[in-house]
Formats: C-alpha cells, sequence, structure tokens
C-alpha cells in the first residue's frame, strides 16, 4: 500500500496553503498521553463519542489489559498492525501515477477510471452530491472530472482507497462498529480540510489525516475480537488507554505508508502545536460533535448551537455531505 500512497502525496499541488515545515519521522512519539489532551472539553468529548460508538458493544468483561498491551505491541510493529486492515483497489496506483503526468488528459484518466465500474460509480455519486450541487446531473466520467478538478480527484481518490480499509471489516465488534468510525472519519476529514487554510496547514494533508486517525482504533477492534469474550470492556480507565493506544497506532501506521510525516505527528500529538493538528483537532471534534447531535445527545445539540460561525458553517456542511 505505502508504494501507491507515496505516489499520492508526490501529486500535491505547489498553489495550496502555506504549509508547515514538515518534522522528520523521528518527531512521531514513542508514546502518546492519554486523555485529557490540553483540556477537559476535549477529552470529555472523546469519552462521549466513545460510549456512545461503544454502547451496544461494552459490557463488563475482563481483558482490557492485554488489548492495551497488544496494542503496544503492535505500534512497535506497525506493518503487521497494517496486514489487519485490508488493501486498495488495483486500478488506484494506475490513477495516481497519471494525476502525477501533465501530459494526462481528461480522456486518458475517464478511460483508467473506466477499469473499475465500483470506482466509476463512486466518482458519479460524489459528483451529484449536495456538497457539489451541480446545475445538471452529471452523467459521465468526462463531465464528474471536469467538476472535480485534480484536487478533489485527489481526495476522492483517498476516500474511495481508504473506505475498505476502516468500514469493512470481519469479526462481530469490528463489523458492527467500524462503519460509524468511517461516517466519522469521512467527516473529520471534510472538516480538517475545510479549516485547514484558517490553520495555515494543507488541506490534502488534513484530508489525508482525517481519514486516516482511526486506523488504528479498527485494528484495535480486529483485535478485541479475537482476544475479548464479544465485547468491550464498559470502564472509563479502559476507554481512556485504549484511545491513546490506538491514536498512537494510527500515527506509527501512517509513517509505515509513508504519508507526510506532518500527517503521523498530528495525529500522534493533537496538542503539539503543528498547524496540521489544529486543523484535524478542529475536524475531528466537529465530526463527533455532529455525530452525537444527529444521535440526539441534548448536551451536544446544545453545543453545536454555541459554535463560532466559521465552526458552525463546517458543522452545517457536514449534514450535507450524508448520502
Amino acid at each position: 500500500m505505502k508504494n501507491w500512497l507515496a505516489r499520492l502525496f508526490g501529486s500535491a499541488r505547489d498553489d495550496t496553503p502555506t504549509r508547515e515545515p514538515a518534522p522528520q519521522p523521528s518527531a512521531v512519539p514513542d508514546t502518546v498521553a492519554n486523555p485529557p489532551r490540553g483540556d477537559d472539553a476535549v477529552a470529555g468529548l472523546d469519552l462521549a463519542f466513545y460510549r456512545w460508538l461503544a454502547g451496544p458493544c461494552s459490557a463488563a468483561v475482563p481483558g482490557g489489559t492485554l488489548l492495551i498491551d497488544e496494542l503496544a505491541r503492535l505500534a512497535g510493529q506497525p506493518e503487521a498492525a497494517a496486514g489487519l486492515v485490508p488493501r486498495v483497489p488495483a486500478v488506484i496506483p494506475q490513477l495516481l501515477r497519471s494525476l502525477r503526468d501533465e501530459g494526462s488528459s481528461a480522456a486518458d484518466l475517464a478511460r483508467q477510471l473506466s477499469q473499475d465500474a465500483v470506482l466509476v460509480a463512486e466518482v458519479i455519486r460524489e459528483v451529484n452530491s449536495p456538497y457539489y450541487r451541480p446545475a445538471t446531473p452529471v452523467r459521465n466520467i468526462e463531465g464528474a472530472l471536469l467538476l472535480l478538478g485534480q484536487n478533489g480527484l485527489r481526495m476522492l481518490l483517498a476516500r474511495v482507497a481508504f473506505r475498505p480499509v476502516i468500514s469493512m471489516q470481519p469479526g462481530q465488534l469490528a463489523r458492527q462498529l467500524a462503519p460509524t468510525l468511517w461516517n466519522q472519519s469521512e467527516k473529520c476529514a471534510l472538516a480538517a480540510s475545510l479549516l485547514a487554510p484558517a490553520h495555515g496547514a494543507d488541506p490534502f494533508e488534513a484530508y489525508l489525516a482525517g481519514l486516516m486517525h482511526n486506523i488504528g482504533l479498527v485494528v484495535a477492534l480486529r483485535v478485541a475480537d479475537q482476544a475479548l469474550p464479544g465485547a468491550l470492556p464498559d470502564d472509563d480507565g479502559f476507554a481512556a488507554a485504549l484511545l491513546g493506544a490506538a491514536r498512537l497506532l494510527s500515527s506509527r501506521i501512517a509513517a509505515a505508508w509513508d504519508l507526510p510525516p506532518a500527517v503521523a505527528c498530528a495525529i500522534a500529538q493533537p496538542d503539539g502545536g503543528l498547524l496540521l493538528a489544529g486543523a484535524l483537532a478542529a475536524g475531528d471534534r466537529l465530526a463527533k460533535l455532529r455525530l452525537l447531535a444527529d444521535a440526539a445527545q441534548p448536551g451536544f445539540v446544545r453545543s453545536a448551537g454555541a459554535l463560532a460561525p466559521q465552526e458552525r458553517k463546517v458543522f452545517d456542511q457536514l449534514s450535507e455531505s450524508e448520502d
């Protein structure tokens, strides 16, 4: 997977907002502090989201310590952890190479896209969504590519590539919870990319970080399906430890897949002062708030109403982006 990802990142355009200096891979810490992450409100939101997510699958069961220890071991072997999630469609690397080639035409891209019927359907669905609001329905790939543009196509391909990695999982816990995690990841990616310019960060890197930040939690669910008796421990201390371990694992897998170093560091250190970390943290917060408010959780409905105008606009777009 990491080879096509490296090509994807190499296709970044030069007309994006000012990009912060990329930290070196060694900047990714060996450990990640458990919540609170800078303030109690963020930790409270993380914990509330986890309780809501895991609620149907939580019980007073043993084994939490063993799961956390296994995630720590996998953080030291990120390639092994990455092996617990699916690979990407074969057509994606070809398309990414074409995106780097300035001589590639829309017809070339359309021809390559047409090799994968699922990808074609996804592109057409995307450009006819409320987010793009075409004046007339788009019926073919050529029209879709003209509307999306190069950067839009890169984001679409990234989302298509990551969707099976997160949402399509075997095992009882992973199968039940991973689709909601994917929903949150999509919303986080969109929100982070929209907020990135205000944070001085690169929108596409923010988008990638949003798609990537739940990978470690998906791996944790895969491990839990093997190690725990069909449920997650119903304990706030376990939840805090799990979220911290999963975040570290996400950052390590991001580094193993050759994502930009800033992406791995932003995931590992959401309050570490990086420009990208600020965009990711804000996007993550709005995505979780969106899902909790949509689930009619009273306190979070009120929190949504108190958002600043810019964040409220992005929050509303997260609803509009739903299928």
